[in-house]
C-alpha cells in the first residue's frame, strides 16, 4: 500500500512539472510590447501628441505680437479651452481658464509657454499652440513713406519683401530717387539702417536689392534733389 501511494505521489509531482513547462516565460520588455499591441488593436489612443499639431502662426517666428491683433489659442485634447480671441488695447486676452494674460510684446512661442504654465493648474501637460489669423497691430505693419505713389501701412506678412511693398503702394513717385532708398529698422531697442537701391531693382530688375523686410520697419523713399 506504501509503495502504492508513493507512486501516485511521484506521479503527481511528475505531471504538476509538466503543467509548469508548458507556461512560457514572459520579460516585463515583452509583455509592455503585447499590451501595446492589444490597445492597437483596440483602437486606443497613444498618449503623444499628432504630428498634425496647428502651425505657431502664420507670419513667422519672429511675429511680435500688438494690440488689435486676432489670436487662436489652441489647446490640444481640450476644444472647451481652446478660442479666438482679440489682443485688447491694453494688451491683453482672456481665454478659459486664463483671465487677463499679456500678450503684447510677445513672440506667439513665448505667449503659448505662459498659458501652459496657467493652465496646468486646472489641465495635466497643457499643449498650447499660438496662431495669429489677423495680424493687424502697428507691431505687424511696415511701413512706406516718401516719394511713392500712395504712402501707407501694409500688413506685414512672412516672406514680405521691399519690391512687395513698393508694388503695393503703387510703385515710385516721379521725383523719386530710388537708389537712395532706406529701410528703418528697430533691433533691440535700437535704430538700424539699411541702404536699398530701389531704383535699380524696380526699374532694372536686379533682384539682389530685393531685401526681405521684417514686422515694424518703415521703407523710405526720398525726393530727387534736382
Amino acid at each position: 500500500m506504501d509503495k502504492v501511494m508513493c507512486i501516485f505521489r511521484l506521479l503527481a509531482m511528475v505531471a504538476g512539472l509538466g503543467l509548469l513547462a508548458s507556461v512560457p516565460f514572459v520579460t516585463p520588455a515583452a509583455a509592455q510590447a503585447n499590451a501595446a499591441q492589444s490597445g492597437e488593436a483596440r483602437g486606443e489612443e497613444s498618449a503623444a501628441p499628432p504630428a498634425h499639431l496647428p502651425a505657431e502662426d502664420k507670419v513667422g517666428g519672429s511675429y511680435v505680437i500688438g494690440p488689435g491683433d486676432a489670436l487662436q489659442v489652441f489647446v490640444w485634447r481640450h476644444p472647451e479651452l481652446t478660442a479666438t480671441v482679440p489682443v485688447r488695447p491694453d494688451g491683453r486676452i482672456s481665454t478659459p481658464l486664463v483671465e487677463d494674460m499679456v500678450a503684447v510684446g510677445k513672440t506667439p512661442a513665448v505667449l503659448a509657454r505662459d498659458i501652459e504654465r496657467v493652465l496646468g493648474e486646472y489641465v495635466r501637460s497643457p499643449q498650447v499652440n499660438i496662431i495669429v489669423t489677423q495680424p493687424v497691430s502697428t507691431f505687424s505693419q511696415v511701413k512706406v513713406i516718401g516719394q511713392v505713389t500712395t504712402p501707407q501701412a501694409l500688413p506685414y506678412r512672412e516672406g514680405m519683401t521691399v519690391l512687395d511693398a513698393i508694388l503695393a503702394v503703387g510703385g515710385l513717385g516721379q521725383f523719386a530717387a530710388g537708389n537712395r532708398a532706406k529701410i528703418v529698422r528697430n533691433e533691440g531697442g535700437k535704430q538700424r539702417e539699411l541702404k536699398v537701391r530701389l531704383h535699380d531693382l524696380v526699374k532694372d530688375g536686379q533682384m539682389r536689392h530685393n531685401i526681405e523686410l521684417r514686422p515694424g520697419d518703415v521703407l523710405v523713399v526720398p525726393e530727387s534733389l534736382f
